[in-house]
């Protein structure tokens, strides 16, 4: 029997995911810095075509674009120069599950069935177990789904609590655990004992099912409006909705197409923890998420984490927990649409970024997602103020995370805060140089840093000198 402490459950992590996953990331390295990224998701993933089947079997995808025309006039209406692009929605909470995980989720378990798994797991406190669970019951295989959701006290959060009574739903098991360390730790441990598949947000063909979003949105755009957008605004946590999206508007011939990430301001809450678990308003979306998987994406529960995220960012904007949620009652007000936490965060972008815009431009906001009793925001600024969190009407700027959620008194007090993309870029570099002990990289590992960081050679050496010299 094998030794399941976790010290020994640790140094099998490597064996115990290749047997979960079914792919030898070793094959896609060269020994320095960089891998064959593009390799790994082209014999990896799967084609365009091919996922729009797989998905469509299973009533994933085709979710429709709505112009937000009312959201529009307001960002209008409070534009300082009277102007402000129109505003549209990818409505992905039309999807099975009620969101855009779902393209993860059925390309995932479509493979997990292929390659011969009798069951999935998923490591998810969010949208994707609901997925995960979706596709499983869909495709006849067993599903377990480890989530993240108490702190010490044993008090879970609401939107949570939410998802976990989604999956039971759809016949998952639900495993439970407090904030820490043994989240990834029981993730293997059952991994060994079941032999299930690792449904891992992160695997080539989980990145692979966003395409189709991207895709359809150019396609979509084209047909129905004879032109592209000029943004499109994703809502970035760990960067695989940033990734599939983007490749999928470049797959269309949308590489122009300004992309645009988005996470609510968080700065100063420990993803990991217990005193800061439940003075978070947001389950993912936000920057402790956002920030970490921009700047190191291989901390993931994969050898080689397909979402990569600075590849793609051309501009990263913050917003407010109480913008968000402004924004959230906004929409269901304004355009008779009640959709969940996440997706609002980038319609919170979109509508200060509306307004450094000429009227004829197009913005997208990428996707939206389903609302439910847990995930409301009346329920999350209760369980706020439950938590010692003063909820007040003022002037989003002063609001402080763990502290104070402040909803706009105004429309126009919603902003758009840029975050410095070199900043994380010259972060990520760091990060690779540590994380490998590469103190003097090769031209293949400058040349796989440029591509990382959709920079230049010139930034790269820069970052490597002044890196090096402290």
């Amino acid at each position: 029997m094998s030794d399941k402490s976790y010290n020994a459950v640790m140094s099998r992590k490597v064996d115990i995911m290749k047997k979960a996953i079914g792919i030898d990331y070793t094959q896609y390295e060269w020994g320095g810095i960089g891998f064959d990224y593009e390799r790994m998701m082209s014999e990896c993933g799967y084609g365009l075509d091919e996922i729009t089947r797989i998905q469509h079997s299973v009533g994933v995808g085709g979710t429709p674009i709505i112009e937000m025309r009312n959201i529009t006039t307001l960002a209008r209406k409070v534009s300082k120069t009277g102007k402000a692009a129109r505003i549209f929605i990818k409505d992905e909470a039309c999807n099975p599950s009620g969101s855009f995980k779902a393209r993860r989720a059925a390309n995932a378990v479509y493979h997990a069935k292929k390659l011969g798994y009798k069951g999935v797991i998923a490591a998810t406190s969010g949208n994707y177990g609901a997925a995960v669970a979706s596709q499983a019951a869909m495709q006849g295989l067993k599903c377990i789904v480890i989530q993240e959701c108490y702190d010490s006290r044993k008090v879970g959060q609401p939107e949570i609590l939410e998802k976990q009574r989604a999956c039971e739903a759809m016949g998952a098991e639900v495993v439970q655990l407090t904030v820490g360390p043994e989240l990834f730790y029981t993730f293997l441990l059952l991994l060994e004992e079941t032999g299930f598949f690792n449904a891992s947000l992160y695997t080539p063909f989980g990145i692979a099912g966003v395409e189709t979003l991207g895709a359809e949105l150019a396609q979509q755009m084209r047909e129905g409006y004879g032109r592209l957008p000029d943004a499109v605004i994703i809502t970035h946590a760990g960067g695989g909705n940033v990734t599939g999206t983007a490749r999928g508007l470049i797959k269309a011939g949308a590489g122009a197409v300004q992309i645009v990430g988005a996470s609510v301001d968080l700065s100063g809450l420990h993803m990991a923890s217990d005193a800061a678990f439940n003075k978070k308003s947001f389950t993912t979306g936000h920057t402790g998420f956002g920030i970490p998987f921009a700047t190191w994406p291989d901390r993931s529960d994969v050898p080689r984490n397909a979402a990569r995220p600075l590849r793609y960012l051309d501009r990263y904007v913050l917003v407010k927990q109480g913008e968000v949620f402004y924004m959230t009652e906004v929409l269901a007000a304004l355009e008779g649409l009640e959709r969940g936490p996440a997706g609002n965060t980038s319609l919170a972008a979109a509508f200060a970024l509306a307004q450094e815009m000429e009227n004829e431009q197009i913005i997208v906001v990428q996707e939206t997602e389903y609302t439910g009793a847990g995930k409301h925001p009346m329920a999350q600024l209760s369980f706020a103020r439950g938590n010692g969190i003063d909820i007040v009407i003022g002037d989003p700027d002063g609001e402080i995370p763990g502290t104070n959620i402040i909803l706009p008194k105004a429309p126009e007090m919603i902003q758009a805060r840029d975050f410095d993309l070199n900043k994380a870029r010259k972060s990520y570099i760091r990060n690779s140089l540590a994380n490998t002990v590469v103190s003097n990289p090769d031209s293949d590992d400058i040349k796989f840093l440029v591509e990382e960081t959709k920079s230049d050679e010139v930034f790269v050496k820069e970052a490597v000198k002044s890196i090096s010299q402290g």
